[in-house]
């Protein structure tokens, strides 16, 4: 063979070659899925399980890489731990619903991953976008609702979560609003309570004894709701509670004409249109700043839908 033939042979092979690599590399990264991980707050209630399950199911149906992961103790502290853990992994999005404001200083330093919040939104420049409730709307549904079972005039409580919680704060500030544009008097708003329910059960004896004259009650959470509903009974006192957030407990009540009705968050949703919005942002889209996921009004006729769909889903 000649050598200029033997050349040729030796380049044809080598362009062969070439292209095989590169072939076998633009398969690898079209093959390769986007890489999303969720930090929630905590994995101890029903609310947390409803929301992982709709993430879960945007990963199916987005093809997506993901994974939710929770803190082993529901703290600020141990939350900023996994982030920092998640942070070093750089996946293509980080998606969490922050603990409480102790873990900006954290997220804002997380500068070269987009980062978005479900569920609790932070003020920062870092922010891709916010998926979640709309909590003053949320608020104000709340305390319309409690004021159409009423009349005006008629006196209320509202018995609420620590409000340094944006959360709980924005939802108190709201139910206010709606509940005086009403003319509902509000005669204690009694904050700082925490989830045991022994706790809350002492909170609402207090006010019991002190403003025996109520008419209804609105909580942040129903984590409040539910003390206040059992103590209330034990002395008698038939009057509506709401508690904004939907859950099983809450709905079978209201399935059972226990209570009129709540307006319920929809923490599937929320979870399923964080890992849209994680997508959106991996295919260089335009996301809005503030994604609702939407409340709605629970009443009899349809909390058996809601129960149903929530056995499905958790099980």
């Amino acid at each position: 063979m000649s050598l200029f033939k033997k050349g040729k042979t030796i380049v044809v092979f080598g362009a062969v070659i070439s292209v095989l690599i590169l072939s076998f590399i633009t398969v690898s990264f079209a093959d390769k899925k986007p890489t999303v991980v969720v930090v929630l707050k905590a994995a101890d209630s029903q609310y947390w399980k409803i929301m992982k399950a709709g993430m879960e199911k945007g990963f199916k149906d987005f093809g997506i890489d993901g994974k939710v992961i929770e803190p082993s103790e529901a703290t600020p502290q141990k939350q900023v731990e996994l982030l920092i853990k998640t942070y070093k992994e750089k996946p293509d999005i980080i998606i969490t619903a922050p603990y409480s404001s102790f873990v900006r200083p954290t997220l804002v330093t997380l500068t070269d991953i987009p980062i978005l919040l479900v569920d609790t939104d932070l003020p920062m420049k870092n922010k891709t976008a916010y998926i979640g409730t709309d909590n003053n709307d949320l608020g104000k549904k709340a305390g319309a609702f409690l004021a159409s079972q009423l009349q005006p005039g008629d006196k209320v409580a509202i018995i609420g979560g620590d409000i340094s919680f944006p959360v709980f704060r924005q939802r108190l500030e709201g139910a206010t609003n709606s509940l005086q544009n009403a003319g509902i008097e509000i005669s204690i708003t009694k904050t700082g309570i925490s989830d045991n329910p022994k706790a809350v059960q002492k909170a609402i004896s207090m006010v019991l004894r002190d403003h025996p004259d109520i008419k209804g009650v609105v909580t942040t959470h129903d984590k409040i709701a539910f003390p206040v509903i059992n103590e209330l009974e034990k002395q008698g006192f038939l009057i509506p509670v709401i508690g904004p957030d939907g859950l099983s407990d809450m709905l079978q009540l209201i399935a059972d004409e226990t209570l009129p009705g709540t307006i319920a968050q929809n923490p599937y949703d929320m979870g399923y249109l964080s890992v849209e919005t994680a997508m959106k942002v991996i295919k260089g889209e335009n996301v809005e700043p503030f994604v609702d996921s939407g409340v709605d009004i629970i009443i009899k006729e349809n909390a058996q839908d809601r129960l149903d769909f929530y056995a499905e889903i958790v099980k």
